[in-house]
């Protein structure tokens, strides 16, 4: 597609959309025909993780999403440094969050 046929996809946005979710885990899994996204939180001392948002979308979709992010990352890396992720035992969540008490 040339420049002169590209068209411009306007966007709006809602103040609570626009606000956002904050989330810290995601859970993705997938049929034939869709990959499901959702998004949680999961914080100190709760028992459980709340999902936030869900997101469903076309196998096509995600691999597009998937393109888009792996660009961004490394984009983002570029210019701040590659982007450490801690490991942890399998089977385990990746935030020293869970039973036990908070300390300040």
């Amino acid at each position: 597609m040339d420049n002169q046929n590209r068209k411009e996809i306007g966007f709006e946005i809602s103040k609570e959309t626009a606000a956002g979710h904050y989330s810290n885990l995601a859970i993705i899994t997938h049929s034939g025909s869709e990959f499901v996204l959702d998004f949680a939180r999961m914080l100190p001392g709760t028992p459980k993780a709340e999902i936030c948002s869900r997101i469903i979308m076309t196998p096509e979709h995600a691999k597009r999403l998937y393109l888009a992010l792996k660009d961004n990352i490394a984009k983002f890396e570029n210019q701040n440094g590659e982007i450490k992720i801690k490991t942890s035992p399998k089977g385990t969540i990746p935030m020293s969050f869970g039973p036990g008490s908070a300390e300040a």
